[in-house]
């Protein structure tokens, strides 16, 4: 069964640009790595919503806590955590299209 993990956060102010150079050097290729395929990513440009919407589903062979609890997940998240802030993650049942 596959799961998708949907993950928000906003990005803290006057760390943008370290934020996006994390994310496209490190983040994104370290999810990779780990298996994950990337579904969907949002910016909220308007509204009281979280800044940043991440998707992505796990390998329907390993169990999202094999991956969720794995160093390389816990450095790749850990170092997330220093350029945001109001970050949430729940894991759901893919749908198609937008989920929220």
């Amino acid at each position: 069964m596959t799961v998708k993990l949907i993950m928000t956060w906003d990005i803290l102010p006057e760390h943008e640009q370290e934020y996006f150079e994390f994310v496209v050097r490190e983040f994104i290729p370290g999810v990779q790595r780990l298996g994950l395929d990337l579904q969907d990513a949002w910016a909220t440009v308007y509204g009281e919503h979280p800044q940043i919407l991440v998707g992505a589903t796990f390998p329907p062979t390993i169990h999202p806590n094999t991956i969720m609890n794995s160093p390389e997940w816990i450095s790749l998240h850990n170092q997330l955590m220093d350029y945001i802030e109001n970050y949430t993650q729940k894991l759901v049942n893919p749908q198609g299209g937008f989920q929220f």
